[in-house]
């Protein structure tokens, strides 16, 4: 039997204060809280352990909120729970979300002691005027610390988080912002680069309601996003995603993972999971899952083949290598062609789609229009 793997995802709610745009579950805590919520999220990957003992961990992701804002022992218990609760490659790739204005030389020296060998910082932006506007709470100063500390601590796998469309952002200032983070020395080998989405229920949403979000106009946002492109190619990042981009070899394996249907869990307040075709979340109330940890998972639904069909096409489309049709019949005993041959006629002729060497992809025009396209596939 083949080993089967699987992968973690571990939800830190915490932040220092809740950025203008934030629509994930997020909220600032005391360190009582904090304490208590570990002690929880310990209880639970013991659970989860127990559940999957034949598979193994490929991948580890703690994200939030800013898991950055938790003391250094307490990630050390997480990452000591997680060993002892699964089954973890040895080459696991394990990452650790961190805000620019919240972590420390200790706390980057322990994360390197107990096993996480990736760091994503959320920048956002090199501008302070657009730090300030977004409510993150670093300056492009906090960012470069963080960043040197994170290099000088032996972290060689960075990724950084970048935003355009952003209030007051300008195609000069987008220019700059990618310009000064492809020119850090080393430079990061990942970058994420991410239209701001304007939620509903954020600060953002009831100002954009009443007219007073003022953003960069469609031309302008269309302009930021092929300048994306243009300039991370141009310093050697690769784009393998829709919003992603590496030096070779550094692609992020755990959310390449979500894209191609790999199981995972998911761990913490508000977390989900995906196991066994079907789909599961925790609760969002914190009383009910400091309370009980392990029996907090609901499942949301059951997938039939033809919804995996359509997320293995809606997924899989991300990716700028698209989709196999050997691996889709490999999965479903069809032939791609049989079951989505007009979809795929439509826009190839349309010029959003294109098929070679077995694989169906977005073109760059099919890029742009990715919603579209992906529409179809539901």
């Amino acid at each position: 039997m083949s080993e089967q793997f699987i992968e973690l995802y571990i939800h830190i709610p915490f932040c220092v204060r809740k950025c203008l745009y934030c629509d994930f579950l997020s909220f600032a805590a005391d360190d009582v809280t904090k304490e208590k919520y570990v002690d929880a999220l310990c209880r639970e990957l013991e659970c989860m352990g127990e559940e999957r003992r034949d598979a193994s961990l490929s991948s580890v992701f703690i994200g939030g909120g800013t898991p950055s804002v938790l003391p250094a022992d307490h990630i050390r218990r997480i990452m000591d729970c997680v060993r002892e609760s699964f089954c973890l490659q040895s080459d696991a790739e394990i990452t650790i979300e961190c805000n620019p204005g919240t972590v420390t030389d200790e706390k980057l020296r322990t994360y390197r002691e107990c096993g996480i060998n990736r760091i994503s910082f959320g920048l956002q932006s090199v501008h302070d005027d657009e730090l300030k506007t977004l409510g993150r709470i670093h300056s492009f100063g906090d960012f470069l610390a963080g960043y040197r500390s994170a290099v000088n601590a032996g972290f060689t796998n960075i990724n950084v988080d970048l935003m355009s469309g952003c209030p007051g952002q300008t195609e000069g200032s987008w220019r700059e912002t990618l310009e000064k983070v492809c020119s850090l020395d080393p430079a990061p080998v990942h970058i994420s680069a991410y239209s701001l989405i304007v939620e509903d229920g954020t600060p953002f949403g009831e100002m954009y309601e009443d007219g007073d979000l003022i953003l960069p106009d469609e031309d302008t946002d269309r302009s930021m996003y092929h300048l994306t492109s243009e300039i991370l190619s141009h310093y050697g990042y690769e784009r393998y995603e829709i919003s992603n981009y590496s030096k070779k070899g550094f692609e992020c394996r755990h959310n390449k993972g979500y894209w191609t249907g790999t199981e995972y869990f998911g761990a913490g307040l508000d977390a989900a999971s995906y196991l066994d075709k079907k789909r599961y979340v925790n609760t969002s109330d914190m009383d009910s899952y400091l309370r009980d940890p392990a029996g907090v998972r609901v499942l949301v639904e059951s997938l039939g083949k033809s919804d995996l069909m359509g997320e293995f096409m809606i997924l899989g489309l991300r990716l700028t290598k698209g989709v196999s049709g050997s691996e889709f019949t490999e999965r479903f005993g069809a032939d791609i062609h049989d079951i989505y041959g007009k979809e795929i006629a439509r826009f190839v002729k349309e010029g959003l789609l294109e098929e070679e060497g077995g694989y169906i992809r977005l073109t760059e025009r099919g890029l742009d229009l990715a919603n579209r396209v992906m529409q179809a596939f539901i």
